[in-house]
């Protein structure tokens, strides 16, 4: 490692966030020579208790992280790309997108979903979650929760609620896969869009740092996760809508799924498409496009007042 001082990698206080922004970091490192220090930065939407739609969904754990960019406080972050609102930030380079890890959501408690009892309290804080959730098991007592995975995890093992689900992405992350129960394929539960990439952003007016941070860019995933955001792009979703979307790349063809579900699951717009790896966002629109023709937009306003 030479002297150069240490590069300033920007990310939230959780363990979550900063385990993986240190798998980011350790990554650079390893390919370029640089060193890299985390520095910590609380976000909107780690101090509020409310849901993240309430307090206004995706880039509340994001906007934080910009302005120190910008202000010049730290050279890169790394967010979960999920996270990430589809729109470009002025000023800001989403500078590379590292291979994914497993997109699918885990249920976290005693049993799988088909084994919990009628009525069983499961725990989330995701619309999309929940639209899925009814759509599988219309009995189930659906409770909106907030918190990082300990918190969640620990309403489960409290008895408070029989069980939670989350990323199984972020639960390997953390070391936490002995709570899962069982890991929804896509068949059953599609993931968000981007779920289980990071993404990493600096500004965009600094080129030296664009090319220094392409080097953990992994392009098959960067290609499959444009298609997939651009589906929300064009529904104009966020993290409050019950959207869908999944892309991967087999033999040399990106094939891409994307659903729409009514918030008290009794409706599914599903669909899919295949094409060129090199045509992912268009893919993407026009996926978009045929949900919106089948009626997506109106299944998406169908919700209830709260989660059951």
């Amino acid at each position: 490692m030479n002297e150069r001082a240490p590069l300033r990698l920007g990310t939230r206080r959780s363990l979550m966030a900063m385990t993986q922004s240190g798998l980011v970091g350790d990554a650079l490192s390893q390919r370029t020579g640089h060193a890299v220090e985390l520095v910590g930065v609380t976000t909107e939407g780690d101090v509020s208790r409310a849901l993240l739609a309430q307090i206004g969904g995706t880039g509340v754990f994001v906007n934080a992280l910009r302005d120190r960019l910008l202000a010049g406080e730290v050279d890169f972050a790394v967010h979960s790309l999920k996270d990430l609102p589809t729109a470009p930030a002025e000023g800001i380079a989403l500078a590379a997108i590292p291979r994914r890890d497993d997109p699918r959501d885990a249920l976290c408690g005693p049993a799988k979903l088909a084994d919990l009892p009628r009525g069983a309290r499961v725990g989330t804080g995701s619309p999309r979650r929940v639209a899925q959730l009814r759509a599988l098991r219309p009995d189930l007592d659906i409770v909106p929760i907030r918190g990082n995975a300990d918190t969640r995890l620990r309403k489960v093992s409290s008895g408070e609620l029989d069980a939670v689900v989350l990323a199984y992405a972020g639960l390997r992350r953390i070391g936490r896969l002995d709570e899962v129960a069982e890991v929804f394929e896509p068949d059953a539960m599609l993931p968000a869009p981007g779920q289980g990439a990071l993404a990493v952003e600096c500004r965009a007016d600094r080129e030296d740092l664009r090319e220094l941070l392409a080097a953990v860019d992994d392009p098959a995933t960067r290609r499959a996760v444009t298609a997939e955001r651009a589906v929300l792009a064009v529904l104009e979703a966020g993290c409050s809508a019950p959207v869908g979307a999944y892309a991967a790349e087999v033999e040399q063809k990106l094939h891409l799924t994307a659903s729409v579900v009514a918030h008290d699951g009794s409706r599914q717009i599903r669909l899919s498409a295949s094409g060129s790896p090199e045509r992912a966002e268009e893919l993407g629109r026009e996926l978009a496009a045929r949900l919106l023709d089948r009626g997506a937009d109106q299944v998406m306003g169908e919700r209830d007042i709260e989660p059951r």
